[in-house]
């Protein structure tokens, strides 16, 4: 205690030392003030900091479909006599495809085949009727008309690749489409197990580029690194399961794959022969297909009767 303090009063020095005793809660409530704000200030800035993340998360996830491929206006590519592709300009972002013309009224069929690489019933189908198709297709006798879609996208270990072997094949379609039957070809001899990680891109682009004839090979190449049209392959692949499906009467797509021939839909059993394909195609196409393909060197039985395998063929389910 100092000396002024022993003059003051006793009443004096309560009243001191609540005068300082006030002086001290007031600081106090300040300090507290203030660390409420910084406190609210910070919380502050983090949301603003988590609403901006998930903004940009939304924004960057929510991409337009780019542009689709060249060759590919009718979200398909028509390979017609000696395998040369018909040529189509590429659309533009937010264009609708354009259905392909139909030669039925000629003696050319068309044949239309939706189809995913991942898709083992994909595999089946062309290991029973893939040479058929190109013997067809090399006589002029039929086209055929691949679409590419991803429905099996999250059955591959997080790849994505059904996504990126249907970019690859846009890019074959758009750098190389007269290639683009024997990629095709190449793409289910290669085919890997569903539920696997797939081929990575080297792997794609190495299919891609190891057929016979392809051009632009460093093109195809960049385009399948890059996935190039890979929104594209997302929007086409809605649009298939949108449905309906252009010149046919098929409102629901059901799964891959889904063959038309002339606008009617395969409904195939399984095992897959291809006696059974035969006989459709030839029902299908009617007799003025019968009879321009007894002129050409094209495998062409008439329709006879044959048992259905045991069990109906089931589309697989789109992935989810």
């Amino acid at each position: 205690m100092t000396e002024n303090d022993k003059s003051l009063t006793k009443n004096q020095r309560r009243a001191a030392a609540r005068e300082k005793a006030q002086l001290a809660r007031k600081k106090q409530k300040r300090r507290q003030r203030t660390s409420r704000w910084v406190l609210q200030g910070g919380l502050g800035l983090v949301v603003v900091a988590i609403v901006v993340g998930v903004v940009l998360v939304i924004t960057n996830s929510i991409k337009p479909a780019g542009p689709g491929p060249a060759n590919m206006a009718s979200d398909g590519i028509r390979i017609g006599q000696d395998f040369v592709a018909q040529t189509t300009p590429a659309l533009d972002a937010g264009d609708e495809p354009v259905a392909t013309e139909t030669t039925a009224a000629s003696d050319t069929v068309d044949i239309v085949v939706y189809l995913d690489y991942l898709c083992p019933i994909c595999g089946q189908f062309e290991a029973a009727n893939n040479d058929y198709i190109a013997g067809l297709v090399s006589s002029g006798a039929a086209t055929v008309e691949y679409h590419p879609i991803a429905i099996l996208t999250n059955s591959s270990l997080g790849t994505k690749y059904s996504n990126r072997a249907a970019n690859a094949a846009a890019c074959v379609a758009n750098y190389s489409p007269d290639s683009f039957f024997d990629f095709n070809t190449a793409m289910f001899e290669q085919q890997p197990e569903e539920g696997t990680r797939g081929l990575d891109d080297s792997q794609l682009a190495d299919i891609a580029t190891g057929v016979d004839g392809v051009q632009q090979a460093s093109a195809i190449e960049t385009c399948i690194d890059d996935q190039e049209f890979a929104s594209w392959v997302s929007a086409s692949t809605e649009r298939v399961l949108d449905g309906p499906l252009p010149n046919s009467d098929v409102e629901t797509f059901r799964g891959t794959p889904t063959v038309l021939v002339n606008g009617q839909q395969y409904d195939p059993s399984l095992p897959f022969t291809n006696e059974e394909f035969r006989n459709f195609v030839v029902t299908a196409a009617g007799n003025s297909y019968s009879d321009s393909a007894t002129s050409t060197a094209t495998p062409t039985p008439e329709p006879t009767e044959s048992a259905p395998a045991e069990t109906p063929a089931p589309a697989e389910t789109p992935a989810s």
